[in-house]
């Protein structure tokens, strides 16, 4: 079992135990500095800084008592924000019709990174549409997903 899905496993409960959504946990090994980050939602409310130092202080207590992550690491506690992450299989269903930009593991057709429109999910496949062409992205060969919304059309009302 990988260290994300360990400290998945671990946190997610207790996260959803405090009220708020558990949308992932990225786990980053560096030798150096070692980063445990936490992406937590809620509802239409969403999630401030007080949120999220309050799930920080219950999520460090859990981390000192079983220790997941040996030796020195830094614990982030995050917001999803506009460019949400994308872990799970529900939430490439939940953002159909969205843009998302995803990585990959290993290359396919020499292509290791794509930006469409998430067309439709199975439970092992995303279909993203690119430049016109649908592509079959399997999930579990996804490094890394995240939407990406045209921030010039979401922030245009924001200005002046």
């Amino acid at each position: 079992m990988a260290a994300s899905d360990k400290l998945k496993a671990l946190l997610k409960p207790l996260v959803e135990d405090l009220g708020y959504e558990f949308v992932g946990v990225e786990y980053v090994p560096n030798p150096k500095n070692r980063l445990v980050r936490i992406y937590i939602d809620r509802d239409e409310t969403g999630v401030g800084v007080e949120d999220c130092e309050h799930v920080s202080r219950e999520v460090s207590a859990l981390m000192d008592v079983e220790e997941p992550v040996s030796g020195h690491y830094t614990l982030e506690v995050s917001s999803p924000g506009v460019e949400r992450p994308l872990f799970e299989v529900d939430h490439y269903r939940r953002f159909v019709g969205e843009t998302a930009r995803v990585t990959m593991h290993t290359p396919i057709d020499g292509r290791r990174k794509f930006k469409g429109t998430i067309v439709r999910v199975d439970d092992s496949v995303v279909v993203l549409l690119v430049d016109g062409d649908e592509w079959e992205l399997p999930l579990a060969d996804v490094h890394r997903a995240e939407l990406a919304p045209d921030l010039d059309t979401l922030f245009a009302g924001e200005s002046g």
